[in-house]
């Protein structure tokens, strides 16, 4: 399957540039969103972006960047012969690792004066469904959503190539719950609107 390969989306830029430069360490390519790669160029580390990956621009103010099936086809396949063999023929290079977080959408509702469109704005959409694509499967795919699970990673990755299946099963959790608390947040968040909007 060639060089193992990471998408970095993230909204919280804590340990970003350490654990990017560790992916690279452990053989990782590493491919980044709008911001993300920014800070990641800004940093000197190497990365491709996702619209050279897609072959598509991020459009609509950033609202439409990993919402490809080059990007989800490369996370969601599974390591079978079937798979591989599909996405050799559609031009899909697997994905290994996920690490995205979410727009910060808690912190702008409840930041004083922030208005309904700033607010809106905020509800992350690629964010939740990459995260749940690598969730899903984590037989093959590590994500990570909270950038305390950075260090872990890494030290599998430098001790045996990999991170564990145990290790995947939990990490995958962990993003359901947080993509979870989320969406409940969110949907709080319209309940308390006079229209809903």
């Amino acid at each position: 399957m060639g060089k193992k390969r990471a998408i970095l989306s993230v909204s919280d830029k804590t340990g970003l540039a350490d654990f990017a430069a560790g992916l690279l360490a452990a053989g990782y390519e590493i491919i980044s969103t709008g911001g993300t790669f920014e800070a990641l160029r800004a940093a000197g580390t190497p990365a491709v972006r996702v619209s050279d990956v897609t072959g598509f621009p991020e459009i609509l103010d950033g609202r439409v960047k990993t919402l490809h099936p080059r990007i989800h086809g490369g996370v969601l396949a599974r390591d079978t012969a079937a798979h591989r063999a599909q996405c050799e023929r559609e031009g899909i290079a697997y994905i290994d690792l996920v690490a995205v977080n979410l727009y910060p959408f808690q912190a702008v509702a409840a930041k004083a004066g922030a208005t309904a469109e700033e607010i809106i704005e905020n509800i992350d959409i690629g964010g939740p469904a990459l995260a749940r694509a690598a969730a899903k499967n984590h037989e093959r795919v590590t994500v990570i959503v909270d950038p305390a699970d950075y260090p872990e990673v890494l030290a599998a990755l430098r001790s045996r190539g990999d991170t564990t299946a145990e290790t995947r099963r939990r990490l995958a959790r962990r993003a359901f719950a947080h993509t979870a608390a989320y969406d409940q947040a969110i949907a709080a968040y319209l309940a308390g609107t006079a229209d809903g909007s």
